[in-house]
């Protein structure tokens, strides 16, 4: 070996002996520039004079000087997390905002605008028609007028006269009784009041109301009496559905004369609609059963019809 090569391997021993006694901490890496950093590859060098000075053999701190200043971060962004829950909890507040309020806000958006016109529930309310109550006169507090809301005045006192009794009571015409699709047989409300007229004569009878009339989703209902000659003859509660708030006015009226057809069972009036027998033989000799087929939704089904009749809108003969 030559002396150059000698003295070259030398200079490496005590370098890295001088080396290896350091710490390699952060604090002493911070002092050295950063104009001296390199490859991790490269040697160290000497100069002429004989002294080894290792300007290279420092690169291997560059891994440690680049990951230095990023490890206080990851600490930080630690730090601020586990603070947050130490903070006020406005945050979570904002995120969920409390059931109340949506509900209130729900509430505010069904109620109707003060520019809509409202009117009162008539589920709960009625339709306000009580009965007029007749003042009392006189020093014991009577009146010589009858209360038909409250009295059963005349009731049962005594008969009709005959002739009175022969139009109440006569065979009902089968030419008059009508049929629905469903197969119930009955008499049109304006012939009940025509067979009244001729027993009694127009302004002979009329029917009382005796309740306000109770108005339910569906239906109206309220209570009449049938005064004849100034007899109490009946009472009898009637009852008309309807489908929309604007059908109630019609309603009411059905419900009178449903009220009225009720209050004519008890004179005898067409007495044969309520008769199974009657029923069944009126069906065999003046009605008659057709499929049909509704005009809009096509559907087929059997109803009840007059033979006399044929079938109408929305039905059509099925073939």
């Amino acid at each position: 070996m030559s002396s150059l090569a000698l003295r070259r391997s030398v200079g490496t021993v005590e370098s890295l002996s001088f080396y290896s006694g350091l710490s390699l901490t952060s604090r002493s890496f911070s002092l050295l520039p950063t104009t001296i950093a390199a490859p991790r590859t490269a040697r160290s060098t000497t100069r002429r004079n004989g002294s080894h000075i290792p300007a290279r053999a420092v690169s291997q701190s560059a891994p440690y000087r680049q990951t230095q200043p990023a490890r206080p971060a990851p600490a930080a962004k630690t730090t601020a997390s586990s603070s947050t829950p130490s903070s006020p909890s406005t945050s979570t507040s904002t995120a969920t905002p409390p059931p109340t309020t949506a509900r209130t806000a729900a509430a505010a958006a069904n109620e109707p605008t003060p520019n809509e016109p409202t009117t009162d529930n008539l589920y709960k309310s009625g339709l306000a028609d009580k009965p007029l109550e007749l003042e009392t006169s006189g020093e014991n507090g009577l009146t010589d007028k009858v209360d038909w809301t409250r009295s059963f005045h005349g009731i049962s006192a005594e008969p009709f006269p005959k002739e009175v009794a022969d139009i109440l009571q006569a065979p009902t015409d089968p030419n008059d009784v009508e049929i629905k699709p469903d197969g119930i047989v009955y008499l049109p409300e304006i012939k009940y009041r025509r067979i009244l007229n001729r027993a009694f004569g127009p302004g002979g009878w009329g029917l009382v109301p005796r309740s306000e009339s109770i108005v339910t989703p569906k239906t109206v209902t309220r209570e009449y009496a049938l005064i004849c000659n100034g007899r109490l003859v009946s009472i009898a509660r009637g009852e008309q559905d309807y489908f929309s708030p604007d059908g109630i006015p019609t309603a009411t009226e059905g419900c009178k004369s449903n009220a009225l057809v009720r209050c004519c069972k008890d004179l005898g009036i067409a007495s044969e609609l309520w008769d199974p027998r009657w029923i069944r033989k009126f069906k065999a000799e003046y009605t008659r059963e057709v499929f049909v087929e509704h005009v809009v939704t096509k559907k087929k089904s059997k109803i009840w019809i007059r033979k006399d009749d044929e079938v109408v809108y929305p039905w059509k003969e099925a073939k």
